[in-house]
């Protein structure tokens, strides 16, 4: 006895193929629109969804599937007397296998220039259907929505049947295939018409099961995204090297943040999310000598990101180090050479960088945080002492803040000719990050301009970088004892400057 599938695919990769080797397994084939067109010009012997449901397809082909006949067809239990009585009354045949993708609509509101009339006719409603009755009914009938499952399909049936287990796991293929896609629909409506949404559904596709988390005793899964132009690591291509770990990735992605804040060559280092050294150089390799000398002791087993293409005298001085990770835009191939003598070094090649648009989510107990990304530096500068920064202190404190609104607060950041000489990250107070950074700059602070993500509460900070006799400040301002840090400036002579944006990183 033939079997049916109905077939009805956006993306035809594979289905001709498919539908043969459903035929080879005497399977009758029913198809919609241009999907029948195409398996008809491609020597599939198929029928037409009109032919069974005896009503056309209507208003554009809005409506073609929505009918008893099929979902009948799909949803009836084989071994139900009452289901199988109203499908005899009903001249309705099973459905035994549905093969469908769905609508582009995700492709289609990433196109330039498209209309919403056109976005509104890409939400599909007859396939998201036809997937829910399949995979509702999986006991008794195969859904199909990944056309990477073709060939287990025809697999199982060259050899029988298809098991029971495999049925269950397209069902809930089927099941979050339909979710992701709704998802896309309502969030994008959410963003157009700029709402907040009282349910908030997102939709990510697992990359890779990973070794385990930030402890080994700690299961991990790494999911992306469907914005493929988002710069990020899993659009970034793997020239070699062990695969990502947990820590590694979000080690990548803080370097990425950094990175993108620059369009001068400038070379990254970071540990444990936190940047270490960071430097603008004249080329690739005065940058990452320059960010290695920020913090030689921290880059060890670290990670460096660099927005330029690294010669073989950068690949030859970076080997001689322990790194995990190296992030460019391109290389020489002699310094691929070099880099792939390290079998477990991680080497990427960066995609094209962009800001990213996407929003920023951060788990917590029994929920999630969700914020816009912080893709803005400064509202204003505003001189508040007596003393005045020159145009080059200036260009080191915005340096300097670009650096700090990446680091964990509290943050100071200590900055020389577009090179950190000591960064203080993540402490209880900010005075003790203060005493951190300023101790790792050492006699270098000398001259040197700090930067705070956030207010001075009191004049001690500011004693301190005097101290080290740090020439120019900059923070946000904002604290009900400002003029106590501006008095201990215009007392030391050093120049300050407010930025009027806070910079927390929790």
């Amino acid at each position: 006895m033939k079997k049916r599938a109905l077939i009805s695919v956006s993306d035809k990769t594979d289905i001709i193929e498919f539908a043969k080797g459903l035929e080879n397994q005497n399977f009758e084939i029913i198809s919609t629109g241009g999907t029948f067109n195409y398996l008809k010009n491609n020597g599939v012997n198929c029928i037409s969804i009109e032919d069974i449901t005896n009503f056309p397809e209507i208003l554009e082909g809005r409506v073609k599937t929505l009918h008893p006949k099929i979902h009948g067809g799909l949803l009836s239990k084989r071994k139900n007397e009452l289901h199988n009585k109203h499908i005899k009354d009903n001249n309705i045949d099973y459905i035994d296998l549905v093969c469908v993708n769905l609508y582009p609509f995700e492709e289609t509101i990433k196109k330039d220039n498209v209309s919403e009339e056109e976005i509104i006719e890409n939400i599909d409603i007859g396939g998201p259907s036809m997937l829910r009755s399949a995979a509702k009914n999986f006991n008794d009938v195969v859904v199909v929505t990944d056309i990477k499952d073709y060939s287990l399909i025809l697999d199982e049936l060259s050899n029988g049947e298809i098991t029971l287990a495999t049925r269950r796991k397209l069902a809930i293929k089927a099941f979050s295939t339909t979710a992701s896609y709704d998802a896309a629909i309502s969030n994008y409506f959410n963003k157009k018409d700029n709402l907040i949404p009282e349910k908030l559904t997102l939709s990510y596709k697992l990359e890779n099961t990973l070794r385990y988390g930030e402890n080994p005793h700690q299961k991990a899964y790494h999911y992306v995204s469907d914005n493929n132009e988002s710069y990020a690591i899993q659009n970034a291509v793997k020239l070699h090297g062990k695969d990502m770990s947990y820590n590694n990735i979000q080690d990548a992605s803080a370097a990425l943040d950094i990175l993108s804040e620059f369009d001068e060559t400038v070379c990254v280092a970071v540990k444990h999310t936190n940047p270490c050294g960071v430097a603008i150089g004249n080329d690739v390799f005065d940058a990452y000598t320059r960010a290695y000398e920020a913090d030689p002791v921290s880059i060890f087993g670290g990670i460096v990101a660099i927005n330029g293409k690294i010669d073989k005298k950068t690949a030859e001085k970076m080997n001689s180090i322990f790194l995990e990770i190296i992030l460019a835009n391109d290389y020489d191939d002699d310094a691929l050479q070099i880099l792939t003598q390290k079998k477990n070094l991680r080497i990427y090649k960066l995609g094209k960088k962009n800001k990213n648009k996407e929003i920023q989510i951060k788990s917590v107990r029994g929920g999630i945080l969700v914020q816009d990304f912080n893709d803005k530096l400064t509202n204003n500068y505003v001189t508040v002492t007596d003393k005045k920064a020159t145009d080059e202190e200036i260009e080191d404190l915005e340096f300097g803040l670009k650096i700090v609104k990446h680091v964990k607060s509290n943050a100071i950041v200590v900055v020389k000719n577009k090179q950190t000489l000591g960064i203080g990250a993540g402490q209880m107070n900010r005075v003790g990050s203060c005493k951190i950074a300023l101790e790792q700059a050492g006699d270098k602070a000398k001259g040197a301009v700090l930067a705070s993500d956030a207010f001075f509460p009191m004049r001690d900070s500011v004693d301190l970088a005097a101290k080290y006799k740090i020439s120019a400040i900059v923070q946000p301002g904002g604290s009900i004892r400002d003029e106590e840090s501006i008095n201990a400036c215009n007392e030391k002579g050093v120049a300050m400057m407010f930025s009027e944006i806070r910079h927390f990183k929790h």
